[in-house]
């Protein structure tokens, strides 16, 4: 056989040769676990189409935290679902708003576990969408506009009294323009220069977020998000959406949902150097739990190879449900 011969098989000949030559490792300071608070008490609810995600009562809180925490999971991202809800979301940035009074709790029990709490309005506002809205009927049918610059001032409100409640991250998910320039500057004039900002950057109008809108009862009661959220046909509108929020100051840059999107992950690594966060939403986690209790799939090995993906993609940090289980898999080698 002529010269040169190459054998790639060489470094795949055992478990320690392919561990050695890994390029892309997941290691548990990759993760991010999404928590649902909700008021009541004693609840510890599990989400039908979330299986193993649970709505926690804050009595109940601890209990999943002590869970985290064990497993040397370095952060949550706290979702809140309020005992009431009105027009402009205000228990969003209530003083005792549940996910303040979460906050106060976890930095309590857990000083140096970060805290990551989400900067929206739709889980708090009684039509569902993630800003306020202009209502008007049209043919008999109730419609409405989002309005951008009001929602701005709401959700400066939110992130402030996130920031003061102990937040240790701002992470705003409601696609407005200009949202970024204006939380930054809310929490620069109230004392917050330190909290970072981790922005859903490009956030896609993606059918894979319903089990969430079931876990966090926030779905539009009229129309969709189209006009806010990301067309999932277009890649160069994502480069503008996050060029725009580099240049407002956002610490960290998130392409929402991760396993459909893993292009646009790489394009914005290659084009931004800032930390790139992927969410991988309940959509994707609720398939491979679909798919795994059927026995159509090996749902661990499923699992890691998804997330890894993500990381070979350019994710620095990865949202996911599956943290908890992912992080055991870690400790046991």
């Amino acid at each position: 056989m002529s010269f040169p011969m190459v054998r790639h098989r060489r470094l795949r000949q055992s478990a320690g040769m392919r561990n050695m030559v890994r390029e892309t490792v997941l290691n548990v300071n990759d993760l991010i676990m999404p928590i649902f608070v909700t008021y009541g008490d004693n609840i510890k609810n599990e989400i039908s189409s979330m299986p193993g995600v649970y709505h926690f009562s804050l009595d109940r809180l601890k209990e999943e935290l002590d869970e985290i925490a064990s497993l040397g999971i370095p952060a949550v991202l706290l979702f809140g679902i309020p005992e009431t809800k009105d027009s402009i979301g205000s228990s969003a940035f209530a003083e005792d708003g549940i996910v303040q009074e979460a906050t106060r709790l976890i930095k309590s029990w857990y000083p140096d576990l970060l805290v990551v709490a989400d900067t929206c309005l739709c889980e708090f506002t009684d039509h569902g969408h993630c800003g306020m809205v202009h209502t008007f009927e049209r043919d008999g049918h109730v419609c409405g506009d989002v309005m951008n610059d009001e929602s701005l001032e709401l959700l400066v409100k939110t992130a402030v009294s996130q920031a003061k409640a102990g937040a240790d991250i701002i992470a705003p998910s409601n696609m407005m323009d200009g949202f970024v320039q204006a939380i930054r500057a809310g929490l620069d004039e109230n004392g917050f220069e330190h909290i970072p900002i981790m922005s859903y950057s490009v956030k896609y109008a993606s059918a894979f977020y319903g089990p969430f809108r079931e876990a966090a009862d926030s779905a539009p009661q009229f129309g969709d998000r189209k006009t806010y959220q990301m067309d999932p046909a277009n890649a160069r509108e994502a480069l503008r959406e996050a060029e725009s929020d580099v240049l407002e100051g956002a610490d960290m840059l998130m392409v929402k949902p991760s396993l459909s999107y893993m292009d646009i992950m790489r394009t914005l690594k290659d084009q931004f150097d800032l930390p790139l966060v992927a969410y991988n939403v309940s959509g994707e986690y609720s398939m491979v739990k679909a798919a795994a209790l059927q026995g159509w799939i090996d749902e661990k090995a499923v699992v890691q190879e998804m997330l890894t993906s993500m990381k070979r993609a350019g994710a620095d940090i990865i949202i996911t449900y599956f943290a908890k289980d992912v992080a055991r898999w870690i400790k046991q080698g």
